[in-house]
């Protein structure tokens, strides 16, 4: 097992792709099954986790936990275990032949006889100013992680789909008041999602308007912002291109994008690993980790796009690399070698 002389020739038994929580859970389970995971951190070590300031609906930490200290414990928890960590992202997947072969951007090429993916969603962010310097710090893409520490606050929520409708709607739960800002006037969000906002007492609407810039600090938070306005939308095109736009400063708590978010499974797309649409990794049934691909499974948010809680994601770790160990104990195939691949459709 991984015994080869050069990295060219290794064969791992599972690697793991992606650091966040899911990727560092797959990584425990399957160092504690003596399958010497090798992990690629790849571009964000640590997932969207390490834009959390505070963690406080994780189990097992009743004062909260920093999104930074859970990841680097359960780190140190998977090199307790036998986990090896490496930077690295990966170009293409070859999974026609076993083993499969990950091409990373450094032009290594990496060999495996099972692949967690566990890459995890990327949340869009809209280029306001400040919004690098303020991310965890009152700025989130995230309201059921962090809209309870917004209780009294007034805060935005920009966007005009379906995930800004459901932020809006929770974090009605605490906020004095929530604005959604939306580049053009009308949603869209499904009539079901956009009436429950309309009608909600606390939620109004600001058109045609986009966010600006972000004002705070990390030490005080985000205390407010600029907004831009246009009777014709889209009002940042319209003032690169010098028409005159409306500009409105106003006080708030709290900032949340609700843009929506981009799975990371570019390395897959040109291979027999089935997507959905919107590019999330298909399970065959919804229940297990298993992906189209024999020896292929997914964890976390890259195929979950419905939870995105850490909670969540830890257990599809677990469940991934559980997966991937009877897998590997059925065919017996752990230090060996075979050239059969199987490819299962997904369920529709």
């Amino acid at each position: 097992m991984n015994e080869h002389a050069t990295e060219s020739e290794t064969i791992h038994d599972v690697i793991v792709v992606g650091s966040g929580v899911a990727g560092l859970s797959a990584a425990v389970y399957a160092a504690r099954a003596d399958l010497e995971p090798l992990v690629l951190e790849g571009p964000e070590p640590g997932g969207q986790l390490t834009l959390t300031t505070d963690v406080e609906n994780y189990l097992g930490f009743p004062e909260g936990v920093g999104g930074m200290e859970l990841i680097q414990r359960g780190k140190d928890q998977a090199h307790r275990f036998g986990a090896e960590f490496r930077h690295g992202s990966i170009e293409s997947a070859t999974f026609d032949e076993r083993p499969f072969e990950l091409d990373l951007a450094t032009g290594d090429t990496l060999r495996t006889r099972a692949l967690i993916v566990a890459t995890g969603a990327s949340a869009r962010w809209v280029g306001a100013e400040n919004e690098d310097e303020l991310m965890g710090y009152g700025l989130s893409t995230c309201a059921t992680c962090d809209g309870a520490f917004h209780r009294g606050d007034d805060v935005l929520v920009i966007g005009g789909g379906d995930s800004a409708m459901e932020e809006a709607l929770f974090l009605a739960k605490f906020a004095d008041s929530v604005t959604i800002v939306h580049r053009r006037d009308e949603l869209r969000a499904s009539d079901i999602m956009a009436r429950r906002a309309r009608d909600h007492e606390k939620i109004s609407f600001r058109w045609n308007t986009e966010l600006l810039e972000i004002h705070g600090t990390q030490d005080g938070g985000v205390t407010g912002a600029t907004l831009v306005r246009h009777p014709d939308g889209r009002p940042k095109k319209k003032l690169e291109a010098g028409a005159n736009v409306e500009y409105d400063e106003v006080d708030v708590g709290g900032i949340f994008y609700g843009v929506g978010h981009v799975p990371n499974t570019d390395f897959l797309a040109n291979t027999a690993v089935t997507l959905d649409d919107s590019g999330h990794l298909r399970t065959l049934d919804g229940r297990t980790t298993e992906t189209s691909v024999d020896g292929v499974f997914g964890a976390g948010d890259v195929m979950d796009p419905e939870y995105r809680q850490a909670i969540t994601a830890a257990g599809t770790g677990s469940m991934a690399a559980l997966d991937a160990e009877a897998w590997l104990e059925e065919r017996a195939i752990a230090g060996t070698q075979s050239d059969a691949v199987t490819e299962v459709p997904a369920d529709d």
